[in-house]
């Protein structure tokens, strides 16, 4: 049965696209305000983003003897020196701030005998978080300002100029469940969708394609409505490439951290402490070894305590169970075999790198109105589940004061006259084509996994040891353009194919956008990260960020010096 779009208009003074960590946390914070907040979400906020599972640590945490600069410091270091020092300072003053309240609402934080919390070194608090994201969810829906509108996906913002700079007014999307299109006016935006998954060919195929590092519903469409409406984006380059148990794509922190055992290849040699500590370099390291031969490569857990392999089976348990299972499965326990370990595939995300939208210090982009926070916005690295927490409060405090300096002149339209809106009926349209469009030869499957294979082999994935050239970045920006003219002809046969439908498409925009970035850095300043063949070394020149923004369809690149203390105000857009 044809799917015949019924267009819904709503009006709020906030829009909140994303109800993940900091999306949940900034409706949280304006609630009880006199603004009514409306979060759109794709799927449902109670089990949504990237917390849906749960998670056993809060890896953001100043613990006593340690300072927020101690913290900005360790994210400087560990970027290699490409960090925004206001956005990092502002997050890690609220740190302890946001993780008492998360015990207040009722997250069971580990606590020693003094009462005081356990750590996990002197950045990380042991916490029992099945319940964490439900907990934020709950607190976000029970605020009487609050509107949730869930399986609702956003695809574009509206936008509009004055005095010839753009200003964000709202947002572009659908159901996808029914054949609702929804076009929804907003006096602020806050984008909080999370970061960018599924761009290149993960670990592991078929029908486990999705078993991989950052959740796979991420696909980028903050990202891409923003690169869209012209914002400017920084660091796309700094890729992010994670440290897994094999096929379980598990987390190796909590083993590394949690027994420190460490890395070391099939000759039982100790290698991390060659290639270096740092994230990028725990990764580096383990792909020169298998390069070399020396591989599989492992954390050496054989020969732990009978007690510290239980508490491993707990703490997987509490977040990655299916590496539980394994061990359950094999027969044998970590303590009896060390734990095999491989690179994911590379991801874009603000939350471990600084890749995201440029923010000035009160978390606005470059368009005017249009907020972002957590994984979406970039700048500010290692900012995890306690720093998207941190950000959604300033984004909300920003829009607040924004929206009490804004002139309320602005009127609302009679209902009939939404309809000469040419962005909304335009987007609106393009979603009915797709539905309309007869099943062909070519879906959104097929155009995924084509897209998937092009940055796998040119644009530095698993295939090549995350290594990467100019001529290889040529060719999977062309490949990618010629994918991108397929998208308009993708068949939908309800909504929720629609929504695949788009994600392959918010995924084409930002792989364009990581390749002119990766393009842009003459250099290899974080080993696999950002592996380039053609500049193996880091260059005094390339201590600045990488920008863009989209003008006319094309992508222009920016370079900004480093932004050193204090706030950071834009003055160009």
């Amino acid at each position: 049965m044809k799917n015949t779009l019924i267009t819904e208009h709503i009006k709020t003074d906030v829009l909140i696209i994303g109800g993940g960590t900091a999306g949940c946390y900034a409706a949280i914070k304006l609630g009880g305000s006199d603004y009514q907040v409306l979060i759109a979400e794709k799927a449902n906020i109670i089990r949504s983003g990237c917390l849906a599972a749960g998670v056993n640590a809060l890896n953001a945490y100043i613990s006593e003897g340690h300072t927020p600069s101690d913290y900005v410091e360790y994210a400087r270091k560990d970027a290699e020196g490409i960090v925004r020092d206001d956005l990092l300072l502002t997050i890690s003053e609220r740190l302890n701030e946001v993780t008492e309240d998360l015990e207040r609402r009722g997250l069971v934080i580990l606590k020693d005998e003094h009462g005081k919390y356990v750590t996990r070194g002197w950045r990380n608090v042991k916490i029992n978080g099945e319940n964490i994201k439900p907990l934020l969810a709950e607190g976000a829906a029970a605020q009487k300002n609050v509107t949730v509108l869930n399986h609702v996906n956003i695809t574009d913002l509206k936008t509009h100029e004055e005095n010839e700079k753009t200003v964000a007014d709202g947002a572009v999307g659908f159901s996808v469940k029914e054949p609702v299109a929804y076009d929804i006016d907003a006096s602020a935006v806050l984008i909080a969708t999370g970061g960018a998954a599924g761009l290149y060919r993960p670990n592991n195929p078929g029908f486990s394609r999705h078993k991989m590092w950052y959740p796979p519903f991420n696909t980028g469409a903050g990202f891409a409505m923003g690169i869209r409406a012209g914002a400017e984006m920084t660091t796309f380059e700094n890729r992010f490439v994670a440290l897994r148990c094999k096929d379980t794509i598990a987390p190796t922190g909590t083993i590394a951290q949690g027994v420190h055992a460490k890395q070391v290849n099939s000759d039982g040699e100790v290698y991390e402490n060659i290639y270096g500590l740092t994230t990028p370099q725990r990764i580096y390291g383990t792909v020169e070894e298998n390069r070399a031969g020396r591989g599989p490569c492992y954390l050496a857990t054989a020969g732990i305590s009978a007690q510290q392999e239980e508490d491993l089976y707990k703490a997987y348990l509490n977040m990655a169970p299916s590496q539980t299972l394994k061990w359950l499965e094999s027969g044998k326990g970590p303590s009896e075999q060390n734990v095999e370990v491989e690179g994911t595939e590379p991801y874009v995300v603000g939350g471990h790198t600084a890749s995201g939208f440029w923010v000035d210090t009160g978390r606005e982009t470059t368009v005017r109105g249009l907020f972002a926070a957590g994984d979406a916005a970039g700048g500010a690295p290692q900012k995890y589940v306690t720093g998207a927490l941190a950000e959604g409060e300033i984004a909300a405090e920003s829009i607040a004061a924004q929206l009490r300096d804004k002139k309320q002149t602005e009127t609302m339209p009679p209902q009939e006259d939404y309809l000469d809106e040419p962005l909304a009926l335009k987007e609106i349209q393009k979603m009915q084509e797709h539905l309309d469009q007869p099943a062909g030869i070519l879906d959104w499957k097929q155009l995924e996994e084509a897209m998937q294979k092009v940055m796998d082999e040119y644009a530095g994935g698993i295939r090549t040891d995350y290594r990467y050239n100019e001529s290889r970045l040529q060719k999977a920006d062309e490949e990618i353009q010629k994918l991108q003219k397929l998208t308009d002809q993708l068949p939908a046969e309800d909504m929720f194919d629609l929504l695949h439908v788009y994600e392959v498409r918010e995924r084409l925009i930002v792989c364009r956008t990581l390749i002119a970035h990766m393009r842009a850095r003459k250099e290899t300043r974080w080993h696999t990260f950002g592996e380039n063949a053609d500049y193996p070394e880091q260059s005094e020149e390339g201590l600045r960020y990488v920008n863009s923004r989209m003008r006319n369809g094309k992508i222009e690149i920016l370079f900004r010096d480093l932004v050193k203390g204090g706030r950071y105000e834009h003055t160009d857009r």
